[in-house]
């Protein structure tokens, strides 16, 4: 699959927003080089340039970021009320909550080790969870209910409503599935 068209347009457009030549920005725990000039985005912590979907993430997040990011609304959302969320909802269950529900499930008090290794804070809501800060100003809450004889595991990820100003529905499910693979 190429992203030629989504980068041509997102590098373009963030062109036209700073003279600067060279930016910065923390994603998770990496930080990451953006070069406006050759065009690239290089993973700092490794050294390499970053995916071409992480890259096309990184320049939307850049883009809205000089445009203005929104005021965090301290209001939590779910996937399905996105705009087109619904519809995306099999694929982000399967990719991001089915991922974390497996990674957690056999021990769900380690994801509270993530405030160790990431920008997190444990929150206290459901048995455990934590919010994570992908981007500065774009939250994530990853809540998780321990099995019972009744029910397995039960995770839910939750958004402030801020971050439909900032990214697509589309965008969303790659973002939080590259969380939910890398936590």
């Amino acid at each position: 699959m190429t992203y030629e068209v989504a980068l041509s347009k997102a590098w373009s457009e963030l062109s036209n927003l700073t003279n600067d030549k060279s930016l910065s920005v923390r994603f998770l725990a990496d930080e990451y080089s953006v070069n406006l000039e050759n065009r690239g985005v290089l993973s700092l912590s490794c050294n390499v340039p970053a995916k071409e979907y992480l890259s096309i993430l990184i320049l939307h997040y850049l883009i809205q970021k000089f445009k203005g990011l929104p005021s965090l609304s301290g209001e939590w959302i779910t996937f399905r009320q996105l705009e087109g969320g619904q519809g995306y909802y099999p694929t982000f269950k399967k990719r991001v909550i089915g991922t974390i529900a497996r990674k957690y499930s056999a021990n769900p008090d380690a994801l509270l080790e993530l405030t160790k290794r990431f920008k997190a804070q444990k929150a206290d809501l459901a048995d455990v969870s934590v919010v994570l800060e992908i981007f500065e100003k774009v939250p994530m809450l990853i809540e998780l209910w321990r099995a019972d004889e009744e029910f397995g595991t039960e995770v839910n990820v939750l958004f402030d409503r801020s971050i439909k100003d900032i990214f697509s529905t589309e965008d969303i499910v790659v973002l939080a599935e590259f969380v939910a693979h890398n936590i």
